[in-house]
């Protein structure tokens, strides 16, 4: 298991985590971690180096290592039409055709985790082919998201360092390997005892917000806990106003919904998540939440936003991640 004084990691999350949030909890003792995965490789590169310079201590660089988008012309049209009424809200038409939001992660991703040397790389989605054997011969320690035991047997069989236990309590995508295939939803005290038998570390994410709750987590089995939610409202973050406002102030209650990306992610209930209908492959739907999105934000609409959220919610607090950090210590 890497070693940190903290068995604390904060959760890398895509347009949440900043450089600033993951180098002070790295300085305060935890891991603190960064998304490169929605990034082209010249800014995540840019995002790394900036960690780098703020701290010499280990932290964590996380990938979407989703498949890539099947397309499918007939159901992006329909569901752009069903978008239709919701982008004529607010003055504008929805985008006249999608194209995914990012790209899978390549040699060129794999070069720059090569290059830059992060102590610890986290897969999520999946395992990339040809990824965890050089990055571990590199000497980084490589962790990948498990929703399930059986998505845990391949992280094993591809020789992973490590295990975040993912339950269905947790904010955000589902770290799912096949999002089409039935969820058997498990919570994150009970996934952490079916991986702690398979002889690797395993990280517990999932409603996790306070000190009590890593202890529980700690008991259970886990080597260390990896918090999201908890950090959004700290001053490092880089989520929204409207995200942070909804999150500390009686937070609606929180669903899984596909509508916004296309993948499962759990986000505190808004306009978005009330939308049904065929939604396209991720990231391809993503391109028409973050467009909706925007066009509803110009006009002082914040319900479209994908305000991801744990179902520990209710539990936010405002605090500087390193004070936080220090403070969720068992």
């Amino acid at each position: 298991m890497l070693q940190r004084p903290l068995p604390i990691w904060q959760a890398p999350m895509a347009g949440v985590s900043t450089p600033e949030m993951a180098a002070a909890v790295s300085q305060a003792g935890g891991l603190g971690g960064i998304s490169i995965g929605h990034l082209d490789p010249l800014k995540a590169r840019v995002v790394v180096q900036q960690v780098r310079d703020l701290t010499e201590l280990p932290f964590n660089v996380n990938l979407f290592c989703h498949r890539a988008p099947v397309a499918d012309p007939r159901q992006e049209v329909a569901w752009l039409e069903t978008l239709r009424p919701h982008f004529q809200r607010y003055g504008t038409q929805p985008p006249a055709a999608l194209e995914p939001a990012y790209a899978t992660p390549g040699p060129e991703v794999l070069q720059l985790l090569l290059d830059l040397k992060p102590a610890v790389v986290s897969l999520h989605f999946g395992l990339p082919e040809g990824f965890v054997a050089p990055l571990r011969a590199a000497g980084i320690y490589v962790v990948a998201t498990a929703t399930n035991l059986q998505e845990a047997h391949l992280c094993r069989q591809a020789g992973v360092d490590a295990l975040v236990a993912q339950g269905i309590e947790a904010g955000g995508h589902r770290g799912c390997f096949d999002p089409s295939a039935a969820d058997e939803g498990l919570s994150t005290l009970v996934l952490v005892q079916l991986l702690k038998n398979l002889g690797l570390p395993v990280i517990a994410a999932g409603g996790i917000m306070n000190a009590s709750g890593v202890r529980a987590a700690l008991q259970a089995g886990a080597s260390a806990c990896q918090l999201g939610t908890a950090y959004i409202a700290c001053p490092e973050s880089s989520a929204e106003p409207a995200h942070v406002q909804r999150l500390l102030h009686d937070p609606p209650p929180t669903v899984m919904t596909r509508a916004i990306s296309g993948r499962p992610a759990r986000c505190l209930q808004n306009l978005f998540t009330a939308i049904e209908g065929p939604v396209p492959d991720y990231p391809t739907a993503y391109t028409a939440g973050k467009a909706l999105y925007a066009a509803a934000k110009a006009q002082g609409e914040f319900g479209y936003g994908a305000h991801w959220a744990g179902q520990g919610a209710p539990l936010a607090r405002s605090l500087p991640a390193a004070e936080l950090t220090r403070e969720l210590a068992p």
